[in-house]
């Protein structure tokens, strides 16, 4: 039987990815994505997690690489589905984003690995009609404060950042 564009292979499933969401003194740290989904797009620093990761692994080890930030895994929170589409149609992709609120050890941020840029947001820009944001970047990051926020919950480190 013969396929649409837009039918995706019943085989295929979606890959499992994480993203570190970082606050600190009412800030979120973002990337500028180089590749799909999203290329060009401000989002959260992650990706694939490896075979033998834990989720939380996988969420540390992103964030350092491309962002050279140290965090803390505290606390899996959400997840976001992400598509990336030909300009055909057809589904090329379909990555399951684990969101992890992470705790900020240190670091400057800078774009790094499949990152071109890394920096720090004020929660309350993130609506900015300007600012190319992922889908549910604004969303995800407002849970992960009021989660920051929470007593019990990670405490956000150290001071404004730059």
């Amino acid at each position: 039987m013969a396929r649409s564009p837009r039918t995706p292979d019943p085989g295929r499933r979606p890959i499992p990815a994480a993203i570190a969401v970082v606050i600190r003194a009412q800030h979120v740290l973002l990337v500028r994505r180089a590749n799909p989904p999203d290329a060009g797009r401000w989002g959260f620093p992650g990706g694939k997690i490896d075979f033998g990761e834990s989720i939380e692994q996988a969420a540390q080890r992103e964030l350092l690489e491309e962002t050279g930030v140290r965090g803390e895994a505290r606390q899996v929170f959400t997840a976001v589905d992400a598509f990336d589409h030909a300009l055909s149609g057809e589904l090329r992709q379909h990555f399951l984003l684990v969101a992890v609120l992470c705790r900020y050890l240190g670091g400057e941020p800078a774009g790094g690995d499949d990152a071109l840029d890394a920096q720090w947001f004020p929660l309350d820009a993130l609506d900015a009609s300007d600012l190319a944001l992922s889908h549910d970047v604004a969303r995800v990051a407002r849970e992960g404060a009021r989660l920051a926020r929470t007593p019990g919950a990670i405490t956000p480190g150290g001071s404004r950042p730059p």
